[in-house]
């Protein structure tokens, strides 16, 4: 059974590039490697280079199939519907191979009143929890920004939570909360990564703030990130300085899982 790691934060902080950087570094180690977007606003494919010609259309956008799963017509508010879908069958059939990795969109509820009582919310949670608790390959999922999502889809089972922060008391307060969280729903291993780094005091004043959340990595502020994500770039193919950090950060973590009284110390470093 391959690792499983979610990987969150405040949106804009760089988790979805973290995740797709990830995705082709466990790839090119001879994994298989099922990237899955959670995030409402779908974007992950972005940072592997995929044009619009080529955007994977969201399971969630997907009402008839979601309607034959769950036993509903689409539309029924209250009415009884199948809380435990079957859905084994369709990361293999709706995934797109790129770049070594198998990418899965499968979106999320933007619309309010929608959480996990309703037909959707019992979709994704059922497909969420199949691929983290089943699947054989190595499992990376973006998940929604801010930590409200850890309280209503499943992330039971995974091995790692990856917290992206910035500076800022935004970026560092949502950090907090979403290791609250992820320690509520019993993930053992909780890491961080500092990104858009300026200077060296940045970095102590949130190695300060996070306390006891290892920070496995820090990456400097590079305008070159968002020129690429501007011109839809594979950002693992523009920008070797920061895929050699996350390569280094990607380690540090294995390490940990595989050894946890290993995240006693990476703090330090």
């Amino acid at each position: 059974m391959g690792l499983k790691i979610a990987i969150g934060g405040k949106g804009g902080v760089g988790k979805t590039t973290v995740c797709a950087v990830w995705a082709q570094l466990f790839a090119n180690d001879g994994f298989d490697v099922l990237a899955v977007d959670a995030d409402p606003n779908t974007n992950l494919y972005c940072a592997f280079g995929i044009g619009n010609d080529k955007t994977p259309e969201p399971l969630i956008n997907m009402k008839q199939l979601i309607a034959e799963r769950t036993g509903t017509d689409g539309n029924a508010v209250g009415a009884y519907f199948v809380l435990n879908p079957k859905v084994s069958d369709l990361p293999d059939k709706y995934c797109l191979k790129t770049h070594g990795v198998k990418l899965l969109v499968l979106g999320g509820i933007k619309h309010g009143g929608a959480g996990c009582a309703c037909p959707e919310g019992a979709f994704l949670k059922a497909l969420l929890t199949y691929t983290i608790l089943q699947r054989n390959e190595l499992v990376l999922v973006d998940l929604a920004a801010g930590p409200e999502f850890l309280g209503r889809a499943s992330i039971q089972g995974i091995d790692a939570l990856l917290v992206v922060v910035e500076p800022g008391t935004r970026s560092i307060e949502t950090t907090i909360s979403i290791a609250k969280m992820g320690k509520e729903l019993g993930v053992k291993q909780i890491v961080a990564i500092a990104n858009k780094i300026t200077d060296s005091a940045q970095l102590e004043i949130i190695k300060s703030k996070l306390g006891d959340i290892p920070i496995i990595a820090a990456i400097d502020y590079d305008p070159a990130v968002q020129q690429a994500d501007l011109s839809r770039e594979n950002v693992f193919e523009s920008n070797p300085k920061l895929v050699e950090t996350l390569k280094q950060a990607k380690q540090k973590l294995t390490d940990i899982i595989m050894s946890p009284t290993a995240s006693d110390t990476e703090n330090k470093s």
